[in-house]
């Protein structure tokens, strides 16, 4: 059933869920989230014109047992336009999408057709709950943050958060989710940059976390370094090791569907052979993005055991052999990342040289 799970109706209608989990439940490459009074159907068939009668089809059953939708938005993976991946309107129109979402207490800005998902993840919701949990008081930085959310919620939890992306419009969703919430949008916790980059400058200015998210794309590849979570898994946490507090939370999160959990843990086990990362806790993905036990028909394409999911959430404790932790070190004023403060930077440079 389709709304097996469904939370218990918000009068505003702000609830967010996963319907329906095809790779899990008997319809490989449907997909259905709920956002609100929305219907996002993600479309993974090989055609690039999606699976035009499969996704007509589910609409029709959840409009039948959900009678409250007002929109249906389609967003077809494969597809060889833009706006086609980011989603076209089955049913509505563009002002009946919602603009934000609700959690746990905690608002969250969402922009589903800014990108080829709903800018938002369902599957994340225990983790945006332990962040909330966990972090408070606590120092946070959030990298390839995307949309936010998951330093959204450390922030809602009391903590204070540094959120980095390549992208500055994602980076926009995360501030008008701190609008939402009344936290202040200070430009010096939204630093729009290069992974690579960003945390090497963080580095050089001793700049130490209590937690840092590792939540990175599946492969991505930009001037200056590879992003691979099949294969690079190692060399990305070695780029944020330096910025851990001793005592500090490394959460790593590897999302590709087709890296079994065996071979994910073994990267782990080889990351933690020096003794200064250990597994601290896995943190299991909601029942309604895993698949109900009733509604599951065969097994996953790739084991993610012993993670639930192909989303696979391990949380590791850091020890430093200096034994620095946030409150130790005098840390620097925050710099600017925009390129004003660069290009104010090099021009003061260019002019004390002539001065010479």
């Amino acid at each position: 059933s389709p709304a097996r799970g469904l939370p218990r109706r918000d009068t505003q209608f702000l609830w967010l869920i996963l319907l329906f989990n095809g790779f899990l439940e008997g319809r490989p490459g449907l997909v259905l989230d709920l956002y609100a009074r929305t219907l996002v159907v993600h479309d993974h068939a090989e055609s690039r014109d999606g699976d035009e009668v499969l996704v007509r089809e589910a609409l029709g059953v959840v409009r039948d047992r959900l009678p409250f939708l007002t929109a249906a938005l389609w967003k077809v993976r494969n597809a060889a336009t833009p706006e086609r991946r980011n989603g076209t309107l089955l049913l509505g129109s563009t002002p009946d999408l919602p603009r934000r979402v609700k959690e746990n207490g905690t608002s969250y800005a969402v922009a589903l057709t800014l990108n080829r998902d709903a800018s938002f993840y369902v599957d994340a919701r225990a983790l945006r709950a332990w962040a909330a949990a966990n972090l408070a008081g606590k120092r946070v930085l959030n990298t390839f943050a995307y949309t936010g959310s998951l330093g959204v919620a450390a922030r809602a939890g009391g903590a204070e958060v540094v959120h980095t992306d390549l992208s500055g419009k994602f980076l926009t969703v995360a501030k008008d989710s701190y609008a939402l919430n009344g936290f202040p949008v200070r430009s010096d916790d939204f630093l729009t940059g290069d992974f690579f980059d960003v945390v090497a400058r963080l580095s050089r200015q001793d700049q130490l976390f209590d937690c840092v998210f590792l939540d990175p794309p599946f492969f991505s590849v930009t001037g200056q370094g590879r992003v691979d979570l099949e294969l690079g898994v190692q060399r990305l946490v070695n780029k944020v090791r330096p910025l851990l507090a001793d005592g500090g939370r490394l959460v790593l999160v590897n999302n590709a569907l087709f890296v079994s959990g065996a071979s994910f843990l073994g990267a782990i086990d080889k990351l933690c052979a020096d003794g200064h990362l250990s597994v601290a806790e896995r943190v299991p993905v909601p029942e309604d993005s895993a698949g109900f036990e009733a509604t599951r028909q065969g097994p996953p394409l790739v084991d993610p055991a012993p993670f639930n999911h192909s989303t696979k959430i391990v949380i590791l404790r850091a020890k430093r052999r200096d034994g620095r932790t946030v409150g130790s070190v005098s840390r620097p004023q925050k710099p600017s990342f925009g390129a004003k403060g660069v290009g104010a930077e090099l021009a003061a440079r260019a002019a004390a040289r002539r001065r010479r």
